[in-house]
């Protein structure tokens, strides 16, 4: 493999220190910049370890805490979205990964787009809020993007091949599997579920954010508007499959009714890994398939009725335009909130359902800048609906107590 030169963008997150693991595994690979919120314990090990020529902490704060400790042959990059677009768009940089969390890698990826770098994409959530902008800035650019998460990097491994062709022509329907999250069997009271109880997924070690988004089966809506747009097919092609044995990472099947799969066990590493090395293939350490061990491989229909977030990521893909990046602060402001123990698991939904049916003052086509002042109304307006949900959950908290007293 020949010499390459990497920016990780989240890099104290999940994907960021695989990434990083896999980096340093890899024969001719440099990092340049290393990017990160507020973990700087974890960033200056990080330093220390891959002597990065640039680093940014997104945090103000904890950018002064760090510049205490960094070695003076590293470069602080200011902190906020000016040093995450800077590093992302870094001149000598061969491949930039993006594996921040939410809205936030929205610019940055802009950016990184924008200075036609080739983009290991782990960041969904800005291809959630403007991907056909997104996409059509890329091919305007020279950019490219790879996929990071293992669903929609298999689809675009079953894809190889087939660059030469419209996809929407040859693709029949795409198999988007999900494992389901920790409650697909569930069977109690959804308002009960404790953020320690949300966290625990059953086949991978994901960030916070995602894997709540896996509980609520959010995170497939969301991925199923990313794959709409990263391959230009329709959403109506994008059909989702509850497979709790995460093996079958997707599927697609062609106009000849034959059908791909990409299929591992389930690890972040080798996924990450052909992002960072694509198009060369190179050993993983990850454990091998052993067929003869595969006594069933499951595949079932999402409970929409259950899972409502999943039903609101899908009727907001069928809308589109601006409820796309709506649906995404909304959820990501309530998620926030149930981690913070502020609003329970069950009203994750109620709050984007609100959000969304609220009257919009952004009407007809929009810009970039048009979805950051968007994403910025939503979020104000989703707050407002968790502080009144706040308020309501502590009255019934006194009214039950008193109750309970009085009995």
């Amino acid at each position: 493999m020949k010499n390459k030169k990497f920016v990780i963008l989240g890099s104290t997150g999940s994907i960021g220190k695989n990434a990083l693991d896999v980096i340093s595994k890899m024969k001719n690979a440099e990092v340049s910049a290393l990017a990160a919120n507020s973990n700087i314990k974890e960033l200056l090990s990080q330093i220390i370890k891959f002597s990065p020529k640039y680093v940014c902490v997104y945090e103000e704060k904890y950018a002064k805490e760090l510049k205490k400790y960094l070695p003076k042959k590293v470069k602080l990059l200011p902190p906020s979205n000016e040093g995450l677009c800077e590093a992302a768009s870094l001149k000598e940089a061969d491949i930039v990964l993006n594996s921040l969390s939410g809205a936030v890698g929205f610019l940055p990826l802009l950016s990184s787009i924008r200075a036609g770098k080739k983009i290991a994409l782990a960041n969904k959530e800005p291809m959630v809020m403007a991907g056909k902008l997104l996409m059509s800035e890329a091919k305007a650019k020279g950019a490219e993007i790879i996929p990071v998460d293992s669903e929609p990097s298999a689809i675009f491994q079953c894809l190889k091949g087939y660059e030469n062709q419209n996809p929407k022509d040859i693709v029949k329907r795409i198999f988007l599997t999900a494992s389901g999250g920790a409650f697909y069997r569930y069977q109690g009271d959804f308002s009960k579920i404790t953020p320690s109880q949300a966290l625990k997924h059953p086949n991978w070690k994901m960030g916070k954010k995602i894997t709540v988004d896996s509980a609520t089966l959010m995170n497939k809506g969301l991925e199923s508007i990313e794959i709409e747009n990263l391959f230009s097919l329709p959403y109506e092609k994008i059909e989702i499959l509850i497979h709790p044995q995460s093996i079958i990472h997707s599927a697609v099947e062609f106009n000849d009714n034959s059908v791909i799969a990409q299929m591992s066990n389930p690890d972040m590493r080798l996924p990450i890994q052909y992002s960072l090395t694509y198009p060369e293939r190179i050993k993983c350490p990850v454990k091998e398939i052993n067929f003869f061990d595969l006594t069933k491989l499951e595949f079932y229909k999402p409970d929409f009725k259950k899972f409502k977030c999943l039903k609101l990521a899908k009727d907001a893909q069928k809308a589109g335009g601006l409820s796309l990046p709506i649906l995404n602060a909304s959820n990501e402001e309530a998620v926030s909130a149930f981690l913070r123990e502020e609003i329970t698991f069950d009203l994750i939904a109620p709050v984007i359902e609100k959000t969304l049916s609220l009257n919009s003052p952004f009407k007809g086509s929009y810009g970039f800048e048009d979805v950051v002042e968007i994403d910025g109304w939503s979020r104000v307006k989703a707050r407002e609906i968790i502080s009144n949900m706040k308020s309501g959950l502590k009255t019934k908290k006194i009214f039950s107590k008193k109750y309970s007293e009085d009995k």
